[in-house]
């Protein structure tokens, strides 16, 4: 069984193959600004549950009709998106450096909620078979920082590109006290609710495993 991530992060990436699985990664190319602005003009503003989700199907249902070296996909189709939850404020990538500085003066010290959203579509036999998907949370307990460890670690990059301006798995692991929940799922993939989401389509876990 195949795998196809609709994705291009390289922690997701690295995330599945730590649990044996090499997928085939896809660029989405969905415009996430776009795509929320639509929805909440139409519904309202969205909790970040639904706003993880709704991205997190949307990446997914992108590639349905791509194909890979001329073949359709053959197999499943993860989607995955996150956000973080810090003082009843919903923070995504901040993309620019005084943004992810002000982020961290804010939670240094303090906790916020990591949503983590899943929609895997069934694509076997190169149609679409049905759909499964949940968001995860987990809660992450800061360390408290002086400004210059914020300064350097805002300067080294990492913060600018991730929901809520860290990561657990590289330079910004020290800086995390605790994470209550799949540890996973901070990373932008909760491992624990992937394998229930397969087996709700009836595919066994471990026939996802494909790495040496």
């Amino acid at each position: 069984m195949r795998l196809y991530l609709a994705s291009t992060s390289p922690a997701r990436l690295a995330t599945l193959r730590a649990a044996g699985i090499e997928p085939v990664a896809i660029s989405p190319g969905v415009d996430e600004a776009a795509v929320v602005e639509a929805h909440e003009a139409a519904n309202g503003p969205l909790e970040a549950s639904a706003l993880v989700q709704l991205l997190a199907q949307a990446k997914a249902e992108a590639v349905v009709g791509a194909t890979v070296d001329g073949e359709p996909i053959d197999g499943l189709i993860l989607g995955g998106d996150s956000a973080f939850l810090v003082g009843g404020r919903i923070h995504g990538k901040p993309h620019r450096p005084e943004v992810a500085k002000a982020r961290w003066l804010e939670q240094n010290g303090s906790h916020g909620d990591l949503w983590s959203g899943h929609w895997l579509i069934d694509h076997r036999g190169g149609r679409v078979n049905g759909a499964v998907g949940r968001a995860d949370v987990a809660t992450v307990r800061f360390a408290a920082l002086d400004e210059a460890e914020i300064d350097a670690y805002v300067a080294s990059g990492e913060p600018l590109l991730v929901a809520g301006a860290f990561t657990v798995d590289s330079l910004g692991g020290p800086f995390i006290r605790r994470v209550e929940g799949d540890p996973s799922t901070v990373v932008g993939l909760s491992l624990s609710t992937l394998r229930d989401l397969v087996r709700e389509l009836d595919v066994a876990w471990p026939s996802l495993w494909n790495r040496a």
